[in-house]
This record gives structure tokens, sequence and C-alpha cells, in this order.
């Protein structure tokens, strides 16, 4: 494994972005992304993941080499590297981005620039989630995901 940390999210939604993927979303509402429409096309735009868990909480975050039972897999574009893996209520919005400070449910990990394939799955209160190199940018979902 290559990263664990706990998540407590007030939205039921965990979040994966790189930071500079969705500057632009930064002068937007904090709330952009709970409008369907905003969500969808953000994550056909491999700019951003989210993840609907179905109930706020707490969550064991592990980021390892491989995924056992995958529940699906999603395209991200990291050009700087710097990935925050956290809570929704974290995301870019609002004039704020996720910063070092104490009020920040998640962690920003370190990748090479580059395209990503992002396998995810759920047991109970653990998301598990494997990044892979890849080719593909976009995705083509028609509606949010939930795992």
């Amino acid at each position: 494994m290559l990263k664990e940390f706990s998540v407590f999210t007030d939205t039921a939604t965990l979040s994966v972005f790189d930071i500079d993927a969705v500057k632009h979303r930064v002068p937007d509402s904090p709330d952009w992304w709970t409008i369907e429409e905003n969500e969808i096309l953000e994550v056909n735009k491999g700019n951003i993941a989210f993840l609907g868990l179905g109930a706020d909480g707490d969550y064991i975050v592990k980021v390892s080499e491989s995924v056992e039972g995958e529940a699906g897999t999603l395209n991200l574009h990291f050009p700087s590297g710097n990935v925050f893996i956290g809570a929704g209520e974290d995301t870019s919005g609002g004039d704020l981005e996720p910063d070092e400070s104490d009020v920040i449910e998640g962690e920003t990990l370190s990748f090479a620039p580059g395209y990503y394939s992002m396998k995810y799955s759920r047991a109970g209160n653990v998301i598990e989630l494997c990044f892979e190199p890849t080719r593909e940018r976009y995705n083509s979902v028609e509606e949010p995901v939930r795992i």
C-alpha cells in the first residue's frame, strides 16, 4: 500500500482531482459540483472524479498498487501532479482550494504529471484507489458515480 488516511465527509462524497485541473472552478460557487450537469461535465473531461458514498461519515482511503474487486474506473488528467483526495466539500470553489489547514478533510499526494486510470472499490467504510498511467483522458459517464 502506498498511502492510507481517514476522511470525514458531510456531503457523502469523495473527490479526486489535480489542483490545476479544476483551477477554473475556484471562482465558481463552493458547491458548483452539486449541480449534476457540472459534475458530469468535469468528470467526462477527466478533470475530477466524484465518488458518491451514500452516507456522511468517516471513511478510510487506501491508495494501493492494485484494487481487488474494482467497482469501476475513471480517467483523470493530472497536469501538475498535486492531487487532492478527500471530502467533496473541500473541492475547489468559492474562491478556495484545498490546502494544508486542519479543516481540510483529505490528503494532497504527488504524482508525475500525466493521464491516469483510477480504479476504485469499496468495502464498508474503506475506499480503495489505484492509479495507473494511461493515454486516455476522457470519460463517458451519463450519471453521477455512486459506490
